[in-house]
């Protein structure tokens, strides 16, 4: 993991600014930095800025910006199955520098130009300039993992891993994005990643599996090298399909704890990182830490859960207690770094738990982001689910089994309704939280009507995808990368592997959830492995905390800061009504989640005045 910048184009940038932006980096890279800086023609200018955290191949040879011939890469991520694809090369007679993914990734692109990211298991954000060509070639990878962003100015095209890397190094100002910050406090994050705007006007964001070149004229193309693409195989029976989920899990977990450096596993209490924390520990026979951060609200208490997995892996683990002290500040500093509102509460605290995990030593942690989305985990799911088997004999049965073991657990009251979907198969207002409620603290609300892309026609695969391309993994990796990197640490999501999602989509959706579980194939990949109570547990809490165990709302000074009448948040949000918000019970859900999008947005505002 590491951090990128660039420029191409035809100014020359004063020493300073590319100083600066390197120090800017050092989070993302504290084990070395560098630039390489160019002219290219008589009016032409290429720089490339990289730091570097060191996982893969320790040494000074793997430093960047590295090159080989006409050919210099920046690189941030990992390709997972780099040993796999060396191996292959050197039967072509190719010989290698290096032990490093940087090496391997570079001479696979020499080779097959812009088709090498279609040989590549893994996560990335990279660029490549051919000196020969004077070419520039960006890449983000498949699920969005690592960011990469950009602004097209009238000298050329800047690019970095943040924003932040962006504005130091054209030494500009940008102008919020208003429609943006609107739309955040109206619908939360789900819709912020459904175009490739940012919350500053003209830095862009480039999308999942896209490639972005750009030629000495400047001309700049855009293209997706990968679409989803799904072809249901009625041919796979359940059994075939546990056991290849198994095959799948247990690879993807081997492939993504392949470094030179231990890593660390976030253990919630749920199926998803307890299956990661347990197949390293039982079938990789892996030493393994875990950490847990634990919110006293009983709503989100997973400690039980947590204990048992711990004390069946007989792991070293640690807990991390949410606290109030100093939340506004810490917030602040997140929310710089971050250069713009920190998302959601979940988000706050995969911070502070990444925090820990580096104060432990640890360069690496291992989540269970995209679970949900792949194997179907949401309460919603249940629904989709019944609207799929709307036809068939053993709809009523399923229905049975779902009121008796999964509707007593359920919160929201929209899911509560089993022929919902059946009923209304295109409602979805529920996806952007209770907007309708909250509006009203708002000035003028952003009303825009929800937008599901459309990747097929069968409601529950396109439910799943939106989630996963657009509404819910993009905030979450986008934060977790920010947060991660803060601290000099890589996340890694081991469920975000190609193989899987393939694997997954040509699935009948109704093996995906039987007998009134979800993600049903992985709770029956995982027997034996998996504690049984976590593994047969249909509660599902989230990661999650109330706004008031952050807060301590009876003193003065938080409520005079909230308040405070001075501050631009109040171009959006109607104080008079906002100070009515504090008479509601602030612990309900909708509210909690409200709140911290008004403080993280509000902090986000004064930072860029």
């Amino acid at each position: 993991m590491c951090g990128i910048a660039g420029f191409l184009g035809s100014k020359k940038i004063d020493r300073n600014f590319i100083d600066k932006t390197l120090s800017l980096m050092k989070n993302r890279g504290p084990d070395f930095s560098k630039s390489l800086e160019k002219k290219i023609s008589n009016d032409k200018y290429v720089y490339l800025l990289h730091s570097r955290l060191s996982i893969i191949d320790l040494q000074e040879r793997s430093n960047q910006p590295f090159t080989l011939d006409d050919y210099t890469i920046i690189f941030n991520g990992e390709i997972y199955n780099f040993i796999e694809i060396k191996k292959k090369l050197e039967k072509k007679g190719i010989k290698f520098k290096t032990n490093s993914d940087t090496e391997v990734l570079l001479r696979i692109y020499i080779l097959y130009g812009e088709k090498c990211v279609e040989h590549f298991d893994g996560m990335w954000s990279f660029a490549i300039f051919n000196k020969k060509e004077q070419k520039l070639f960006l890449s983000r990878d498949r699920f969005a993992e690592k960011p990469l962003y950009y602004t097209i100015q009238p000298e050329g095209i800047y690019f970095g891993s943040q924003i932040s890397f962006i504005k130091s190094l054209s030494n500009k100002k940008f102008e919020i994005n208003k429609g943006k910050i609107n739309q955040f406090l109206s619908f939360g994050p789900k819709p912020i990643f459904k175009n490739n705007e940012t919350f500053y006007k003209n830095i862009y964001l480039l999308g999942y599996s896209e490639n972005l070149s750009c030629n000495n004229n400047l001309d700049i193309k855009i293209k997706k090298y990968w679409t989803p693409k799904f072809k249901i195989d009625k041919n796979i029976k359940s059994k075939e399909a546990i056991e290849e989920i198994k095959r799948l899990l247990i690879d993807t977990v081997k492939l993504r704890t392949r470094a030179d450096v231990p890593a660390a596993f976030c253990l919630s209490g749920g199926i998803d990182s307890g299956t990661l924390a347990s197949i390293a520990s039982k079938e990789l026979n892996n030493k393994i830490k875990t950490f847990s951060i634990i919110d006293e609200d009983l709503r989100y208490n997973e400690l039980e859960n947590v204990h048992k997995v711990v004390n069946d892996l007989n792991c070293e683990h640690e807990i991390i207690p949410i606290q109030k002290n100093n939340f506004i500040e810490n917030l602040t500093d997140l929310i710089k770094y971050h250069d713009s509102p920190v998302y959601s509460l979940s988000q706050y605290l995969q911070s502070c738990l990444v925090k820990s995990i580096s104060s432990s030593g640890y360069k690496i942690a291992i989540s269970g982001t995209g679970s949900d989305e792949l194997f179907s985990g949401y309460y919603d799911h249940y629904l989709f689910h019944f609207q799929y088997l709307k036809n068939s004999k053993n709809l009523n049965k399923h229905i049975d089994v779902w009121k008796k073991n999964v509707l007593p657990k359920i919160r929201n009251e929209v899911f509560k309704n089993d022929k919902l979907f059946i009923n209304k198969p295109n409602y979805r207002d529920y996806v952007y939280d209770h907007n309708q409620t909250l509006s009203k603290y708002l000035i003028s609300p952003d009303k825009s009507k929800f937008q599901e892309k459309f990747f097929t026609q069968d409601d529950f695969s396109n439910r799943r995808l939106n989630e996963l391309f657009y509404e819910q993994v993009q905030p979450t990796l986008n934060n977790e990368d920010l947060n991660s990197m803060m601290h000099s640490v890589e996340n890694r999501s081991p469920f975000l592997n190609k193989q899987i999602f393939d694997f997954c989509f040509s699935l009948s959706p109704e093996l995906l959830i039987n007998n009134g579980y979800t993600k049903y194939l992985v709770r029956e990949s995982m027997k034996e492995i998996l504690h049984e109570d976590i593994r047969t547990d249909r509660l599902k809490k989230g990661f999650n905390c109330s706004i008031k165990s952050l807060i301590d709302f009876s003193k003065a000074e938080i409520i005079d800061y909230l308040f405070d009448s001075n501050s631009e948040i109040f171009n959006y949000i109607d104080i008079k009504e906002f100070k009515k918000l504090f008479d509601e019970d602030l612990t309900k859900n909708h509210f909690s989640k409200f709140i911290f999008v008004f403080l993280s947005t509000k902090l986000f505002l004064e930072m860029s005045n």
